[in-house]
């Protein structure tokens, strides 16, 4: 399912377009960022399919290899553990991952030398050929193999860049699509006759506080913007840039609005975010502000949260 941290992420780019746009239209900003979450689990999808791409491509190489005028005893007596991998079939075979994907209109067709240029890849890895190589194999095995066949694509550029290119709505959505694919790779059992895909969101909650979290950051942008620059008058000019200031001002919407998420989980959160999507001193800049704010808010009693352990 999708994480909170994906959806703050999510929250974060839909305010950075909308402001940079200067854009009034709160719905249409709304839409935007539901199509981005929407797309964000359509990727899961697209490469939970991936894989039998794969598969179905090493099968078609087998099939040519056997016909052959001069074939060897290994064209006509294939290794066929990657493309009769269990996992793999049940994935191939799953009636939850290919409804959605018909329904979604979800394929490789336009990228047809995708799950070739991999395979060629893959053939050379170590794991592959450790995995090719066994002489008993288990569904054990072949769950081991297909969790570490996402982990590899991880790093697998030419990959996320041919993604990227599919939709621009995935250029940061491939390693955790990966992600949930391993996730659902290891849920799976011997017994179960499907793979259980998992769900878009742990909590019905979760759609509403990225909305909320947006709609709230909107309307109050200016006012939280008068509390950063309050408390950023000690810095240099050089470090306050303008996504660092708008991660705060999310951050303050959290902070003020969610009285179930402790001040610590939103303070990593939109700290550890700024590593990544800022500048290389925003950490320790948003992090510094915040721990201003949060001390004047818990105060003067903007800050109310309940339950133990949340503050």
């Amino acid at each position: 399912m999708l994480s909170r941290r994906l959806l703050r992420v999510k929250v974060a780019k839909a305010l950075y377009a909308h402001l940079k746009s200067g854009s009034d239209n709160l719905k249409a900003t709304e839409r935007n960022l539901i199509e981005s979450i929407d797309k964000a689990y359509d990727l899961y999808f697209q490469m939970m399919s991936f894989i039998t791409e794969v598969a179905r491509y090493a099968e078609s190489r087998i099939e040519l290899n056997k016909q052959k005028k001069l074939a060897t005893y290994e064209d006509l007596n294939p290794n066929r553990r990657f493309v009769d991998n269990k996992i793999i079939r049940l994935i191939e075979n799953s009636d939850s991952v290919n409804d959605y994907l018909a329904s979604h209109k979800l394929t490789w067709a336009k990228n047809p030398d995708a799950a070739k240029d991999v395979y060629n890849r893959l053939v050379e890895t170590e794991f592959y050929n450790k995995y090719m190589s066994q002489s008993i194999n288990t569904f054990t095995d072949d769950k081991k193999f297909v969790e570490e066949f996402f982990q590899w694509l991880e790093q697998d550029e030419e990959l996320a860049e041919i993604i990227t290119e599919m939709s621009i709505m995935w250029a940061d959505d491939y390693g955790f699509a990966l992600y949930l694919a391993m996730r659902t790779v290891q849920h799976t059992k011997a017994s179960h006759e499907e793979i259980r895909v998992l769900p878009k969101f742990k909590s019905e909650e979760d759609l509403d506080f990225a909305k909320t979290l947006l709609i709230k950051s909107l309307v109050q942008y200016e006012d939280n913007q008068e509390v950063v620059d309050r408390y950023s008058k000690n810095w240099d000019v050089e470090r306050v840039v303008f996504m660092d200031c708008l991660i705060i001002s999310i951050a303050i919407v959290e902070l003020t609005l969610f009285e179930s998420i402790p001040v610590k989980v939103t303070l990593d959160e939109w700290i550890d975010i700024a590593k990544y999507y800022s500048s290389p001193t925003s950490s320790n800049f948003v992090n510094g502000v915040l721990d201003k704010i949060v001390a004047e808010f818990m105060e003067s009693g903007r800050i109310n949260k309940s339950g133990r352990g949340l503050l």
